[in-house]
C-alpha cells in the first residue's frame, strides 16, 4: 500500500510538473506532449536507420535487394570490422547533429536520455544479446575540459533502458590524440592505433563476457576498432557496436 501510495504521488507530482514547466521537443524547444518526445515536423525530419542496414556497421541500405543475402555493405564484406555486429539510431545529418553536438560540447547532458530511447529501438537485439555496456573511453585531458564523457552518458542511460551493467571505466585513452575530424580512414587508423587499451582493475570484469561499445558517432570505425581490439586482446568473449549515429557513405 505503501510503495502504491509512493508511485501515485510521483506520477500526481509529474503530472504538475508538466504543467507547470511543459516539456519541449529536444531539437526545435517547440511544445510536446511529453519530455524527450520529437514535435511532428522534427520527427518528420529524423532520419531513423531502420532494417535493411547493414549487420556489420549499420549503416542504411536504399532497399532489401541492396542489402543483398549477406545483409553486408561493400566495406564490410571486403574488410570486416574486428567487432561482431553494428546498430546506429540515426544517420548522422543536420537533424541529428543538432542532438549530438550539443550533448558533447554544450552541456545539454539531458539530449543522452531522448538518444538512448531511439539506441534502445536499433540496438534491441544486441542488447539482448550482451551482458555489459562500455562506452567508447576519453583521454583525462578532454575529459577534465569537458566534465564527462558523452559516451558514458549514454551508456548509463541505455543500461537503465535495457536493464543492462554499465561499466564505464573498462577501457582508457593511453595518450592523446587530435581530433579525427577532416582525417581519411587511414589517418583515422593511425591516429588510434594504441592509442586505447583496457584499465588493469577492470579486466576481470569483463573477461568471458560479451560487451556492447557505446558511442555517439561511428564513422570510419577506427575509434571503435581499437576499443573492439583492447576488449577481445583483454578477455571479452565479444564486442557488439551501438552508436547514437551513423555518418553516410556511398555504397556503390
Amino acid at each position: 500500500m505503501q510503495g502504491f501510495a509512493m508511485r501515485t504521488g510521483f506520477h500526481a507530482g509529474r503530472a504538475i510538473l508538466d504543467l507547470l514547466l511543459p516539456s519541449h521537443c529536444p531539437t526545435c524547444d517547440t511544445v510536446v506532449d511529453a519530455a524527450g518526445r520529437f514535435c511532428t515536423e522534427c520527427f518528420r525530419k529524423a532520419a531513423l536507420i531502420m532494417a535493411p542496414c547493414c549487420v556489420r556497421c549499420g549503416i542504411a541500405f536504399e532497399s532489401a535487394g541492396a542489402a543483398g543475402l549477406s545483409l553486408s555493405c561493400h566495406d564490410c564484406l571486403n574488410e570486416p570490422p574486428p567487432w561482431r555486429h553494428g546498430r546506429a539510431a540515426f544517420t548522422y545529418d543536420e537533424f541529428s547533429r543538432r542532438l549530438v553536438l550539443p550533448l558533447k560540447y554544450n552541456d545539454r547532458t539531458e539530449n543522452a536520455a531522448v538518444l538512448a530511447t531511439h539506441m534502445l529501438r536499433a540496438g534491441r537485439s544486441l542488447l539482448d544479446a550482451c551482458d555489459l555496456l562500455v562506452p567508447v573511453p576519453l583521454h583525462r585531458r578532454r575529459l577534465f575540459s569537458r566534465r564527462y564523457n558523452q559516451a558514458a552518458l549514454l551508456a548509463r542511460a541505455l543500461g537503465r533502458l535495457a536493464d543492462r551493467a554499465v561499466l564505464v571505466d573498462a577501457l582508457v585513452r593511453l595518450r592523446p590524440t587530435a581530433p579525427l575530424v577532416g582525417q581519411t580512414p587511414a589517418e583515422r587508423r593511425l591516429a588510434v592505433a594504441d592509442a586505447i587499451g583496457p584499465k588493469f582493475n577492470r579486466v576481470k570484469s569483463f573477461r568471458g563476457r560479451h560487451v556492447l561499445l557505446v558511442d555517439d558517432v561511428l564513422t570510419t570505425g577506427a575509434t571503435a576498432s581499437a576499443c573492439t581490439n583492447a576488449l577481445l586482446a583483454a578477455g571479452a568473449a565479444s564486442v557488439d557496436v551501438l552508436a547514437a549515429a551513423r555518418t553516410v557513405r556511398d555504397l556503390r
